[in-house]
C-alpha cells in the first residue's frame, strides 16, 4: 500500500482553509473567542506547525448545529 497524495488540480475544495481571523470576520466575533471554540473542541480545526486553520465546511457545520429558530427576544 502506496501513500495517497491529493492531486490539486482535481481535488474538489470547496475553497481554502480559513485563518481564525476569517472565522471571527465571518461571525462577527473577536479572535480569542474563534480559538476558545477550537480549544473546547466545539469548532474542527486544522494544525499545520505552529498556525491554525478551519475548514470551511466544518465552519458550515457548525453554524447550521448552533442555529436556534423560534425563541422569544423578549
Amino acid at each position: 500500500m502506496g501513500k495517497t497524495f491529493i492531486n490539486p488540480s482535481n481535488a474538489s475544495f470547496e475553497s481554502k482553509l480559513l485563518t481564525p481571523r476569517e472565522v471571527a470576520e465571518y461571525l462577527s466575533l473577536g479572535r480569542s473567542t474563534v480559538y476558545l471554540l477550537i480549544k473546547n473542541g466545539d469548532l474542527p480545526s486544522i494544525r499545520i506547525g505552529r498556525s491554525v486553520r478551519v475548514n470551511p465546511l466544518d465552519l458550515e457545520e457548525y453554524i447550521e448545529l448552533n442555529t436556534t429558530r423560534g425563541f422569544s427576544l423578549k
